[in-house]
């Protein structure tokens, strides 16, 4: 558990991205520590702990959100979470960014979410599933089209 807790920063930020209601943020980061520890014996060192992580975190916030229907956010975003609250993210620039971000489409806020955390287009092709060559011309068209939403 102590792998979790490093890593609780980005758990939230990740769920902060699909999920606005604070019931089901909690639901949310519950299911993910249970599927964290139900699937513990999948993880095989082959890739950071927090790949494996963000991974499962990513799955079961798709698997949930497939469940519901479609939800259209079109409120303010909420801070994220308190452990990742950086200077840069209480700026009005950054604001506008992350609400852009949840905007896009379910996989679109995955890839982006893993460029923007430092992940390299090998590894969120691993996480999300695709070629890295498909990450790269993902992220570029999530750039284009996050300029376009930016300047609304």
């Amino acid at each position: 558990m102590a792998y979790i807790r490093e890593n609780q920063g980005l758990l939230n930020k990740l769920i902060g991205l699909y999920a606005n209601d604070p019931e089901e943020k909690k639901d949310l980061y519950q299911e993910v520590l249970y599927q964290s520890w139900h699937g513990r014996q999948s993880y095989r060192n082959e890739a950071k702990f927090s790949t494996w992580l963000y991974r499962v975190c990513l799955n079961t916030i798709l698997t949930h959100k497939r469940k519901q229907k479609i939800v259209t956010y079109t409120d303010d975003v909420e801070p994220l979470a308190p452990a990742i609250q950086h200077q840069a993210l209480a700026t009005e620039d950054s604001k506008r960014l992350y609400q852009a971000i949840r905007r896009l489409a379910e996989s679109d806020r995955a890839i982006i979410s893993l460029h923007l955390d430092g992940y390299d287009n090998g590894e969120i092709g691993t996480i999300v599933g695709i070629s890295t060559g498909n990450v790269a011309v993902k992220i570029h068209r999530i750039k284009d089209q996050l300029t376009k939403l930016l300047k609304h």
